[in-house]
């Protein structure tokens, strides 16, 4: 049986890769390479035969697993629904501990980037929010309180 050995990144498309990597960036994640990938490789995994793909990885510091930003040069990308809510099916959000939950969200907002809902408790542990980000991509922020 093959088991898993270690998570190693998160996959989104985006059509403004500049933008995207910037919010992340703006969150503490750090730029870890930015290329173009073609040829066989992408055309295998992805099944769309003459793609080519801007990739930028993020990482968070000290290592972990990354986030993955990725364009489509060709073909070019597919619009998603950029409203969606957490109940829509599909990956809805990614998620950040933060230091200081209250100070990054008026931090974003400072950017343009509200809330989705409001800020929620979990069980006296865990403060918790729905920032939506560049091309509607929902990132969950929290911070932990006990």
């Amino acid at each position: 049986m093959t088991h898993q050995l270690r998570f190693d990144h998160i996959g989104v498309t985006v059509a403004d890769i500049d933008t995207a990597t910037t919010f992340f960036v703006g969150l503490g994640l750090e730029v870890e390479g930015r290329t173009f990938v073609e040829g066989e490789f992408i055309d295998t995994v992805c099944g769309i035969p003459g793609a080519r793909c801007e990739v930028v990885m993020l990482r968070p510091p000290g290592g972990g697993t990354a986030l993955e930003l990725a364009r489509f040069v060709r073909p070019d990308h597919t619009p998603g629904s950029p409203t969606a809510m957490a109940n829509e099916l599909g990956l809805r959000n990614v998620c950040f501990e933060v230091d200081d939950l209250d100070a990054e969200l008026e931090r974003l907002a400072e950017d343009g980037y509200g809330l989705v809902g409001g800020v929620g408790v979990h069980e006296n542990i865990v403060r918790m929010a729905y920032v939506r980000g560049p091309e509607g991509i929902v990132v969950s922020l929290c911070d932990r309180i006990g």
